[in-house]
């Protein structure tokens, strides 16, 4: 028979063993983004630029699923190192516009073999790490498509 409470145990939890492997991921990160000068956070706000060269500081927050309370010290970071720039629009100055230097861009030869390397430490076949991403990105969709109540 099963206990009311049972909903409660850490072992019934679906978020904590997502909780857990970010954290274990981020720490696998560590020592190859300290060798390129970078967080976590501005590892991922450097591979949406990377890949965009240029967006407004709106649609890297929807990339990352960061609001622009978290970004805007990220960005001002990256800026004082010289991966970014950051201007208003010359359309809508509310509208912040980040672009990738050339500082920035050779810094992406730097960290190209970063995601083979992190890789090796999480150890799933390539089947299964698809299926892994799949199905945290249906998670990620769902949650945003739903209010929680």
């Amino acid at each position: 028979m099963k206990n009311i409470y049972d909903v409660l145990k850490l072992e019934n939890q679906l978020c904590f063993p997502i909780y857990a492997c970010a954290r274990e991921i981020a720490k696998k990160y560590k020592p190859f983004l300290n060798r390129i000068d970078l967080t976590y956070t501005q590892y991922i706000a450097m591979m949406v630029i990377w890949e965009k060269e240029k967006l407004n500081v709106k649609e890297l927050g929807k990339y990352l699923y960061l609001d622009s309370g978290t970004l805007t010290p990220v960005l001002k970071k990256l800026e004082s190192k010289g991966y970014i720039k950051r201007t208003r629009s010359k359309y809508d100055e509310r509208n912040l516009i980040v672009t990738l230097t050339d500082r920035g861009d050779k810094l992406r030869e730097q960290a190209v073999e970063i995601p083979m390397q992190v890789g090796k430490c999480v150890k799933l076949k390539l089947e299964e790490a698809q299926e892994l991403y799949k199905l945290l990105y249906k998670m990620l969709n769902n949650m945003n498509e739903t209010a929680l109540t």
